[in-house]
């Protein structure tokens, strides 16, 4: 395991909606014998109602508070040692800043998809408020790319079997 995973005991998994971020998370921490944790459930737990709700009645840029707020909780219990893996969500680190505290307290992850199959994904469910708008859906996969690829590791995330991408990411010598 390399240093900074005994201090600071944290994988982020960053990447864009659809990418298996929670489903991969869940296999990675089982596996580990860590926690986990979605940011999502940190942000309807801590507004009382959905995501798509908060959107609806309080907007993107209340929604995106509260995340910020999240991360920074759960941020504070891996610098306490708290080993976890964190799905966050798919605008949770669109920042440099974002980025680099994640990278200071854990281990990024990026879960790296094409756009054909994360649309593919994310047409099966309606409860995506970012994904209404299929010309909006595709700006912000090309906004937010750069962001992801500021992460420590990439692996590919358009692999059908869950089990096979927490494997890469297993791989990647941090453990």
């Amino acid at each position: 395991m390399i240093l900074k995973l005994v201090r600071t005991p944290a994988v982020y998994l960053i990447g864009f909606m659809g990418s298996g971020k929670t489903t991969v998370g869940r296999i990675l921490a089982d596996r580990l014998g860590w926690d986990f944790y979605d940011l999502d459930d940190d942000i309807e737990l801590q507004a009382g109602k959905c995501i798509a709700d908060i959107f609806d009645t309080e907007g993107e840029e209340a929604f995106r508070l509260l995340e910020r707020e999240a991360l920074a909780g759960r941020v504070h219990r891996v610098q306490g040692g708290h080993a976890m893996v964190l799905a966050l969500g798919g605008g949770a680190c669109v920042t440099e800043t974002c980025m680099e505290r994640l990278s200071n307290n854990g281990v990024t992850v990026y879960l790296d998809c094409n756009f054909e199959t994360l649309a593919a994904r994310v047409a099966a469910f309606e409860h995506r408020p970012l994904a209404r708008d299929p010309e909006r859906f595709r700006a912000l996969f090309e906004t937010r790319q750069p962001f992801y690829a500021l992460a420590e590791h990439r692996v590919n995330g358009n692999l059908e079997n869950p089990e096979e991408v927490v494997d890469l990411i297993l791989r990647l010598g941090v453990f």
